[in-house]
């Protein structure tokens, strides 16, 4: 009888410690589900915090001014509107928020049919011998670091596009608004959106290949077995399965355009204006707040770091925003 019982408490203590771990790895998980979304609204709130002294002092006008101007270095600091800045400073970024979303639309331009192109001959066209072999070349470029693609652009894209491409493109273009010279010395956005279009196009392929890669392959059997050729399974039955995927990596290229630096920097020329057609140079925030950080720290006043850090804040809403509409998109493709 005292077996029975020992038997009956131990079984019990066991249910029970089950039970306690069962709870304790719900909360953990919740934890570090919770870990992520705390370090965004922390990163939001720091660079708020940061940014708040520009943020007083800039109002909206920083949105939708092309004046940028640290003042005078060896001018002594003023007050204007309660606020310590150098004499002649002026903060506004329209020219930035331009150049970030032109460079990234055009990048995304070329990217997205030659990434879903590329994926399709991959997963479709090439032998299965060597078909993983490919892949993972591809997946290799995706891990190449910016810094590489920037100089592959400075060496070899600026000069091509310079003494032969951008005036071929606007002798023949040039009735186009936009596509009209003078060509410059090839820094400019066209360059900026091909360079990141390169490092875009490897992200949208490897996953869209994957994607394609994990269509049932009965359905498209069932294709071939109906009389439809390749190109009509691959359009009608693939395509429509691997949409999602597609919208999903090319908001994922989106944003990797929208945050590039190095690259942009080395390729883009730098300028503190909005391009007046596609070969001109321009900025991006990303780039802007690299280039300028040396000189902005040697504004005794620390608005210039504040603004900088406004950059940075209304760098990271447009990016929440992204990928909030992408996540809009996918729900309404569900339904």
């Amino acid at each position: 009888m005292s077996e029975v019982t020992a038997d009956f408490v131990s079984t019990r203590r066991n249910a029970r410690w089950q039970s306690i771990q069962r709870v304790l790895f719900a909360l953990l998980l919740r934890l570090f589900s919770l870990i992520i979304p705390a370090l965004l609204v922390g990163l939001f709130l720091f660079l708020t915090w940061k940014a708040w002294p520009a943020l007083q002092f800039n109002g909206l006008g920083f949105l939708g001014s092309n004046d940028w101007d640290l003042g005078s270095q060896y001018g002594t600091p003023t007050t204007v509107d309660g606020h310590m800045v150098l004499p002649g400073a002026s903060y506004g970024i329209f020219f930035l928020i331009f150049g970030t979303l032109a460079s990234s639309g055009l990048a995304l331009l070329f990217a997205v049919p030659v990434g879903v192109l590329a994926a399709m001959f991959i997963a479709e066209i090439v032998p299965a011998g060597v078909r993983d072999l490919v892949a993972a070349i591809v997946e290799l470029l995706a891990a190449v670091p910016s810094v590489v693609f920037g100089l592959w652009g400075y060496v070899v894209v600026i000069p091509l596009a310079a003494h032969y491409v951008y005036p071929y493109m606007a002798d023949v273009l040039g009735f186009i608004p936009g596509f009209g010279g003078p060509v410059g010395a090839g820094y400019g956005l066209l360059t900026a959106g091909i360079v990141l279009a390169l490092m875009v196009v490897p992200i949208i392929t490897a996953n869209v290949r994957e994607a394609i890669s994990a269509v049932a392959q009965s359905e498209v059997e069932a294709g071939f077995a109906l009389g439809a050729t390749r190109f009509e399974v691959v359009r009608k039955v693939v395509m429509p399965q691997v949409r999602r995927a597609i919208i999903g990596v090319t908001i994922l290229g989106l944003g990797r355009a929208l945050g590039e630096t190095m690259a942009v920097l080395m390729v883009s020329g730098n300028a503190l204006a909005v391009p007046t057609n596609i070969y001109n140079p321009m900025s991006t925030m990303a780039a802007f707040i690299v280039s300028q950080l040396d000189s902005a720290l040697q504004d005794p006043t620390g608005m210039a770091v504040n603004s900088l850090t406004e950059i940075g804040l209304v760098l990271l809403i447009m990016g929440v925003i992204v990928n909030a509409v992408a996540r809009l998109l996918l729900w309404q493709i569900r339904e």
